[in-house]
Parts: C-alpha cells; structure tokens; sequence
C-alpha cells in the first residue's frame, strides 16, 4: 500500500460522505497517517469539517450534486458515514473505477435501509431475529401488527440512525401515531416502516468486526471485545467494554457477525448488534461504518474504532486487542440553541482514568449528543461508577 503527500498530485484522497462526531474522529485517523480528507456534510460547520483539508455542504441524495464534488476532487475511496446518499450514483462511481466505495457498494446499498438488510439476514443467510414485516402505508401497518406482529412491537422507519422515528407501540390506538413519528424521523422518505415484535433478552452488544488484509494480503476477520449499552428510545447513552457473556454466547455472536459481514464484503469496521439471553443469540441490525457505542474504544483498546477503519480501508495491519475496561456516556445538549457552552469540566476530569471529547456541533439539541464521557479503569465497574459521576459535575448553559 502506498500513501502519498496530502495536498499533492501523489495524495491518497478519502471523501467521507456524512462528517459528524464519528466522522470527525475517522477524519483524523487518515490524517494521521497522511491522508488528504474531503468531509462531505449536508449542514455548515459539522464536526468533521473542522478538521477536514476540504469541506462541502449539499445534500447528498441529490444525484447532480454529489457528482459535481466527486468529479472535482475525484477522491481514490469513498466513504459513507450516514444513510441519507444517493446510492445510484456510488454504483455508477464503483462500478466504473473512479472511486472505491467503502466497505462495498453492496454493504452501502443494503444497510441504507433495514429492508435490505434484514431480507439478507433472515432470508438468504438464515440467522435468527425478531418477527418482522414492512408496511408502506397506515393501513398496511395495522394489518401487519394485528395479524403478525403482535404487541407490543417497535415500529421504526427504514432508514434512520440512532433511535431517530422509532416507537414502542402497545396498542392499537397507537399505530396511527406510531406511522407518522416513524415518517418524520426517515433520513429520506421511503414511505416504508419497519415493525418488529420484541425479543426477551438479558442485554444487547455491539459485537465491532474488522475485515482487513493480512501480511499475505488476504481479507482476514478480527472481532473487538463486546461491547455493552444502555439506551433510551433506541437511542445509546452509556457503553461499556468488555461485556461479560458466556463462551457460548460469544461463539454464536461471533459467527452470526461473520456470516453477516462476510457477505457484504469489502474492508473496514462494521458495527454488529446481537440481542443475547443466556446462550441464545438474535441479530439486530449492522452498520458498515464505526459505531456510536463504540466511542468507548477510545479508552479500552490499543486501536480505537476509528484507527481501525483506516487502516483496514487502507489495506494495513489492525490490532484489535483490549488494553482495559472502560466505559462511555453521552453529554447532551439539554437547551434548543445556536450557542451553548459547557461547565464543569475541569471538575469532571478530576476523576481517575476520565477523559472527555466535545463533538463541536454549531447547533445543539435537547437530545443531541454534544459530547462524550470516557473512563478506562482496572474493572469496567469502577470505569462506568467513574463516568456517571463525571457526567453528574458537567452542565450545558446559554
């Protein structure tokens, strides 16, 4: 493999196509192994921006728009961090060699919606999951849950990220409800919801699985410790690593996210989630891109998540191993505002092993994720004691 001098004609070029606070972080891995970067986002100031050579801001399902920049700077991989592109292009831009699209363009393609990829893991590949069915319209909805699905159910848009559209639907006179949330929270509207019958399980994983070169130049597996969160609407706000589970469980998690990600191919990190119950084990979903659980990797690992994308995206050497347990918790917002700033936080790093990352976002959210809390320790207990008590010393004020 060989890299060339960012900003010059021998430069490696990586467009990453969505430049949040994952995407800042995996931008600043290529960096650091000089790479020239083109943080591609659809608002002004993302994350990722602030620390990219180039910057733009369009929208990234607009076929014409799209092509202008990858026809500009006619990057050598392309790398998608969120759903909402327009996945007909990146084929034609694959297919014809002017860019490789990372992983795949089959993993782009199948993981741009949960249609795609649950057909492909329950139908084709026959791995466990939930009961589920899709639905394109209110009517089809209520069918599908009243003579299928059951209660209680989730009910979530085809493509969305981080618990966005997602609901807990008990009854019946929720559906209606349920079935416009989901279509307001859709990176793109699809018209297509998801519903899926709950699974009775003990916890969820995310179990990250790298596939990347050897030193005979062969696409190898490598698997991280388990990851273990805590979310909210389907959104994450604690992680902690590694998640103690059987040897059982562990082998089942293991193949389940092989199959999975040896199917859609390509090199890079792949985010894989299992429900798991004693020794049974159920696929969730997948992620062809770094995962916002495994932020904590930051504190527990020799290569964090992002090193790790880069290098197998590369073609280079990855080095899984844990260094220590750790945990991770989510800063938030709190305050609908353009401006807000943070207190606490020399106060928060006075607690043993805590570290903390501020995402930069120009605009915050009550439940937008501005920040994260680190903590790695001895023991995964004392690291999660460490960051909830962190978090309790940080506030967020206008």
């Amino acid at each position: 493999m060989n890299i060339g001098t960012p900003l010059s004609s021998f430069a490696t070029k990586v467009m990453l196509l969505g430049a949040g606070e994952l995407g800042k972080e995996v931008i600043i891995s290529f960096q650091r192994l000089g790479v020239e970067v083109i943080a591609v986002d659809r608002y002004q100031n993302a994350p990722g921006h602030q620390v990219a050579h180039r910057s733009y801001v369009i929208d990234m399902t607009n076929e014409s728009e799209l092509r202008k920049i990858i026809l500009k700077e006619n990057p050598d991989y392309i790398v998608p961090e969120i759903e909402a592109i327009n996945t007909d292009l990146l084929s034609e831009v694959d297919r014809a060699g002017h860019a490789k699209v990372i992983p795949s363009l089959k993993a782009v393609q199948l993981t741009m919606n949960r249609e795609g990829i649950r057909k492909l893991a329950s139908e084709e590949l026959g791995l466990p999951t939930s009961n589920y069915g899709f639905a394109r319209s209110l009517e089809e909805l209520k069918e599908l849950i009243l003579g299928k699905i059951n209660f209680p159910c989730f009910v979530k848009p085809t493509m969305s990220s981080s618990g966005k559209g997602q609901s807990l639907v008990k009854t019946e006179s929720e559906i209606e409800s349920a079935w416009n949330f989901a279509a307001s929270g859709g990176r793109v509207d699809q018209g297509v919801v998801i519903a899926e019958s709950l699974v009775d399980f003990d916890y969820e994983i995310t179990l990250l699985t790298v596939r990347s070169k050897d030193s005979s130049g062969n696409i190898c597996t490598k698997f991280c410790d388990p990851i273990g969160h805590r979310q909210e609407n389907g959104d994450y706000i604690e992680s902690f690593q590694p998640q103690p589970m059987t040897d059982i469980a562990l082998e089942k998690s293991k193949k389940i996210a092989r199959l999975i990600t040896n199917a859609l191919g390509g090199l890079g990190i792949f985010g894989v989630e299992l429900f798991i119950k004693q020794n049974d084990v159920w696929f969730s979903e997948v992620s062809p891109r770094p995962h916002d659980t495994g932020m904590v990797t930051m504190a527990t690992q020799k290569q964090s998540e992002f090193e790790l994308h880069a290098k197998a995206i590369l073609g280079l050497p990855v080095d899984t191993s844990l260094l220590n347990p750790g945990a991770s918790k989510v800063i938030y917002g709190n305050h609908d505002a353009d401006q807000i700033y943070f207190e606490g936080i020399d106060q928060a790093l006075q607690f043993p092993g805590v570290d903390i990352r501020l995402f930069g976002k120009p605009k915050s959210f009550k439940k937008r994720r501005m920040g994260v809390i680190l903590a790695s320790s001895d023991t995964m207990e004392v690291a999660i004691d460490n960051v909830k008590k962190a978090s309790l010393k940080i506030s967020t004020k206008l």
